[in-house]
């Protein structure tokens, strides 16, 4: 079995344990971010992550937690599978010689070119996720005229080719995705090959037990998030931003008014649950990504 059908298939079930893991965290998370502020003297829709949760719970049941989960889960292993075989083959490009370990820095620069990559898979697949998400929050009940209810992820995909510009209107978003993929992944993976090499006291990591790579992953996990958070929040209001009478101009626009509206705060929306998840989901990526690719030989 090649080298890029190894990385595909790891990258796949890594995939697969990342979402089931992680995505009632996601959800809690849209919510909270595309919730509209509340006018004065009136209090949030939502008070915090938990009070989310338990209004999700008792308006929708559990399977309110998994909603939109259809459009990442196909997804989310190509997603995976295209950011771990772009990463192999640019570690492949970086090597001195077939095998060599690879420096933290030279995996820094791997998870970049993977995050360039991986930017058009994401775009239009969290558009998605994120308008099926968010429509309950952004749901007015005294307005007549809601927001486009939609069916289903490909609901969703039909009316923003048909009514928001066509294909363009998909990639909507890109120019955040791309300020979140890039360095994100970019300090993900090196991160990850830092506590790697420090808990095996060295270049060499194969030897590494599933506790540590636990560890390494879920601590990765959280270091994408840890410093790319904004951007996720400026690229969740810009995806649901209503198409014919928009709140934003673009993404440095976008910015400003959370900033301006909100203060600091405004940017760090929803960053509890993005925590909390991320760490569970990526231990349980990195340590299927790399238990699968060790079973493949």
């Amino acid at each position: 079995m090649g080298e890029v059908a190894k990385d595909l298939t790891a990258g796949t079930v890594g995939g697969a344990a990342q979402l089931i893991c992680g995505h009632p965290f996601d959800t809690i998370k849209v919510k909270l971010q595309s919730q509209p502020t509340p006018l004065p003297g009136q209090a949030p829709k939502f008070a915090g992550a938990m009070d989310a949760v338990r209004q999700t719970l008792a308006a929708e049941g559990p399977g309110g937690l998994y909603k939109g989960m259809g459009a990442p889960l196909a997804t989310v292993a190509a997603f995976n599978a295209v950011l771990f075989t772009v990463r192999g083959q640019m570690e492949a490009l970086l090597r001195s010689q077939p095998g060599a370990p690879l420096t933290v820095n030279q995996q820094v620069a791997c998870g970049a070119g993977a995050g360039v990559a991986v930017s058009f898979l994401a775009c239009p697949t969290e558009l998605i996720k994120c308008r099926l998400q968010a429509q309950s929050a952004l749901a007015d009940p005294s307005a007549t005229g809601v927001a486009v209810k939609y069916g289903g992820p490909m609901d969703v995909a039909k009316h923003v080719l048909k009514s928001e510009g066509g294909v363009r209107g998909l990639f909507k978003g890109l120019v955040p995705t791309m300020g979140r993929e890039v360095p994100g992944n970019a300090i993900m993976f090196g991160v990850y090959e830092l506590l790697k090499q420090t808990f095996a006291g060295g270049q060499d990591t194969s030897k590494l037990g599933r506790g540590s790579l636990i560890v390494a992953g879920g601590l990765a996990g959280a270091s994408f998030w840890g410093a790319v958070y904004p951007t996720d929040v400026v690229k969740s209001v810009l995806q649901v931003d209503d198409y014919k009478n928009p709140k934003y101009s673009g993404s440095i626009d976008a910015f400003r008014k959370i900033l301006g509206k909100e203060g600091v705060k405004g940017l760090y929306k929803g960053f509890g649950p993005a925590m909390a998840r991320s760490i569970p989901a990526n231990a349980a990526c990195f340590l299927a990504y790399e238990v699968t690719k060790s079973s493949l030989g």
